[in-house]
C-alpha cells in the first residue's frame, strides 16, 4: 500500500485563453511562474520521491517546487488529437457529434485522440509499478490525468459533475492497495505560500 499525490502543473497562455492543451508542449506563463514561485511542497509530503509529466509545463512547476522530479510518461496529459489548440466551444461548434461524444463520459474520445478510459490504463501501468517499488510518491501531471485518477477512486463514470470539485492549485492525496485500487484520502490539500523573503 502507498500514498500517491497529484497535483497540475502551473497555469499557462493557453489555460488563461481556455485552449485544449492535451499534448502540445505549452510552456507555464509568466503569470503561470509567479503563480508558482508563491507555493511550496506542503508538510504532508515531505519524504516522497518525485515524478512529473514529460511535458514542458510540468517539468517546470516541479523545478520552481524545489523537487527533484523524474520524468515519467504515464503522467502525460490526455491526448485532445484534432481539437488540442481550440476552445471547447469551437470545438463543439466545428463538430456536430461532440457533444454527443462528451456526453461518453470514460469513453468520451476527441477526434484522432484518446479516451479518459486510455489515460486510466496508463495510470493503473503505474500504479502496479509504484506499488512494487513501494515508495510514496508525488507527481506534477495535467487536470485531465487527475480527473480520470478521481474516477478511478470514486468510481465516477465521468458523466455529470464530479463527485468532488478540486482546487486545480492544490494537492490530492490517493491510497493505492496491493490489489491496485485506488482510493481517495484528501483533496486540496494547500500548496501554502512561501513565508516572505527576509530583508537584506
Amino acid at each position: 500500500m502507498i500514498r500517491l499525490a497529484l497535483l497540475r502543473h502551473g497555469p499557462t497562455a493557453w489555460n488563461a485563453g481556455r485552449r485544449l492543451q492535451g499534448r502540445a508542449d505549452i510552456p507555464l506563463s509568466p503569470e503561470g511562474v509567479a503563480a508558482v514561485r508563491e507555493r511550496r511542497v506542503p508538510a504532508e509530503l515531505a519524504g516522497f520521491r518525485w515524478l512529473a509529466s514529460p511535458l514542458a509545463r510540468a517539468r517546470q512547476t516541479a523545478d520552481l517546487l524545489g523537487v527533484a522530479a523524474e520524468p515519467e510518461p504515464a503522467l502525460i496529459e490526455m491526448d485532445y488529437g484534432a481539437w488540442e489548440g481550440l476552445t471547447l466551444a469551437a470545438a463543439r461548434a466545428g463538430d456536430p457529434g461532440a457533444v454527443a461524444n462528451e456526453a461518453r463520459g470514460l469513453d468520451f474520445t476527441p477526434p484522432g485522440g484518446e479516451s479518459p478510459r486510455v489515460v486510466q490504463a496508463r495510470l493503473a501501468g503505474l500504479a502496479a509499478r509504484l506499488l512494487a517499488d513501494g515508495r510514496d510518491t508525488a507527481a506534477v501531471t495535467h487536470k485531465g490525468v487527475i480527473r480520470a485518477a478521481l474516477a478511478l477512486a470514486t468510481g465516477w463514470d465521468m458523466t455529470g459533475k464530479p463527485p468532488r470539485r478540486l482546487d486545480w492549485a492544490a494537492a490530492h492525496l490517493f491510497l493505492l492497495d496491493a490489489a491496485g485500487h485506488w482510493s481517495l484520502v484528501r483533496a486540496d490539500i494547500p500548496m501554502t505560500s512561501r513565508p516572505p523573503e527576509p530583508p537584506e
